[in-house]
């Protein structure tokens, strides 16, 4: 790949785009690169040499149109970019395929760190870890606080029977990729599904809140920018915390290919992350062993659908082959996350 051509991305015609659109903005022959990490999407940082921005748009050769819907993720950056919550200025949204080969968007280039792990955590020493993953939460508090309607996206979701909704999803992607018995997986969806919990108002929900969809950086490592919005809706606000305790609590497994940043020294404990987002929130958390058993159902559904995919020989990459093996280590996750609750 050359910074001219990187894959998914003709330059030259999005230069002619900017010009078109936004006159003055570039002032220099583009150069570009694709990011590694992300999940779904593609994700570039572009500069003119003196100016940089992040383009976003679906992966090569997507098919769903609504599951990489570059216009949702371009509305929701555009509402929240007013309010507290950190995300990126958004620049410029094309809906037409004949400029690049699909809809994508054009946001700011934020300067920030996305820690993965704990080892990547760990340099930072436990007081600046502690306070980093602290803000995390406070963040989510603060997206939780924002009033759909105020910023436009009243009708962004369907938040009546969201969880029911959500449940029913995730069972039949689990049916879709199902080549092998996975015990208690059923169990962990009945159980969830007879301990369905009563939502509270809805709110603005990010749908993969965790550290590294954040970019950390500044003296105080501040959190710059809140990213990948693709599974955002109005739903709710629980959902996120819960995938938030998920993923702060240790796995327990060495070398895994799916890691948690529960490790790194000074890491708040899943419990101090709770008490912390119900004393600023002012919500009820009650049930909150449900969102995070809930957590633990949806990545095991997700990473059995990789694993999937990996015994048809359509993945490539390293890591793949342990994929299969995580799997029951969530599902056990969510069983005895319930039953303690």
């Amino acid at each position: 790949m050359s910074p001219d051509h990187p894959p998914g991305l003709d330059l030259d015609r999005l230069r002619g785009l900017l010009d078109r659109e936004r006159p003055g903005l570039v002032t220099g022959p583009l150069s570009g690169r694709l990011i590694e990490g992300g999940r779904s999407n593609l994700t570039y940082a572009v500069s003119d040499g003196t100016a940089r921005w992040v383009v976003r748009r679906p992966p090569l050769g997507h098919v769903l149109a609504t599951a990489h819907d570059m216009k949702r993720e371009h509305r929701v950056i555009s509402a929240l970019h007013p309010t507290n919550v950190p995300v990126p200025r958004p620049v410029l949204l094309c809906e037409d395929d004949e400029v690049i080969g699909s809809p994508f968007y054009v946001m700011e280039f934020v300067e920030g760190t996305p820690y993965r792990t704990a080892e990547q955590l760990a340099p930072l020493g436990p007081e600046r870890t502690r306070a980093a993953v602290l803000n995390l939460v406070d963040t989510l508090v603060d997206l939780h606080a924002v009033d759909p309607a105020e910023v436009g996206l009243a009708d962004f979701g369907r938040p009546e029977g969201f969880l029911d909704r959500q449940l029913r999803r995730w069972a039949k992607q689990l049916d879709a990729s199902r080549n092998r018995d996975l015990a208690g997986i059923d169990e962990l969806h009945a159980t969830l599904g007879r301990e369905l919990p009563r939502s509270p108002a809805a709110t603005v929900v990010h749908g993969d809140y965790r550290l590294d969809n954040v970019l950390i950086g500044g003296e105080h490592d501040e959190i710059r920018a809140v990213l990948d919005w693709e599974m955002s809706t109005l739903g709710d606000p629980l959902t996120d915390l819960g995938l938030l305790v998920m993923y702060s609590m240790p796995l327990g497994m060495p070398d895994s290919p799916v890691s948690t940043t529960a490790q790194a020294p000074g890491h708040p404990a899943p419990a101090e992350l709770i008490e912390r987002y119900a004393a600023r929130s002012g919500r009820d958390v009650s049930a909150v062993a449900w969102y995070t058993a809930f957590a633990w159902f949806k990545l095991a559904v997700i990473l059995e659908g990789i694993h999937y995919r990996y015994t048809l020989g359509q993945t490539v990459g390293r890591g793949f082959d342990r994929i299969g093996d995580l799997v029951p280590v969530f599902i056990e996750h969510g069983l005895t996350t319930l039953q303690k609750g």
